[in-house]
């Protein structure tokens, strides 16, 4: 192989490699932003609240309230891809939790009880724990130390 093709390869690796940590990074936000709003949907009341009149779930219960706290903190930690696999571990579990004890006993399938969007960001954040957090994130500046 040339070293023409070889330098033609090299790129080809690194702006792949960017353009992964990119796409990666922009999951990474979207997904931990709508998880937020989720989670002030519920402890604040934003966007109509829990019943569609601003309601709040109650101070302390379990597992709304304390639902909310993860999703809050949690998805302010992925956000800004600060212990950033910790904090997907944490999310997708919640996840989880939430998909089979809250809906799965609905029904089987995901559409049918209502949990897919319990699924969706429990598999995201299982994908961002596995992956990491991509560019833009602060776990990469404390890695540079």
């Amino acid at each position: 192989m040339s070293e023409n093709a070889n330098n033609q390869d090299s790129t080809r690796r690194i702006t792949k490699a960017k353009l992964d940590a990119g796409v990666l990074a922009a999951v990474r936000v979207v997904t931990s932003f709508l998880f937020i709003s989720h989670g002030g949907q519920g402890m604040f009341g934003w966007f109509g609240g829990v019943d569609g009149a601003g309601g709040t779930v109650p101070f302390g219960s379990w597992p709304g309230w304390w639902g909310g706290v993860i999703e809050l903190a949690g998805g302010a930690l992925i956000l800004v891809g600060l212990f950033t696999r910790y904090a997907a571990v944490l999310c997708s579990g919640a996840m989880a939790y939430a998909y089979f004890v809250v809906h799965q006993p609905m029904a089987l399938h995901p559409i049918s009880n209502m949990g897919e969007l319990a699924a969706i960001y429990s598999w995201v954040f299982l994908l961002i724990a596995v992956l990491g957090p991509g560019a833009l994130a602060l776990d990469n500046l404390r890695r540079r130390r």
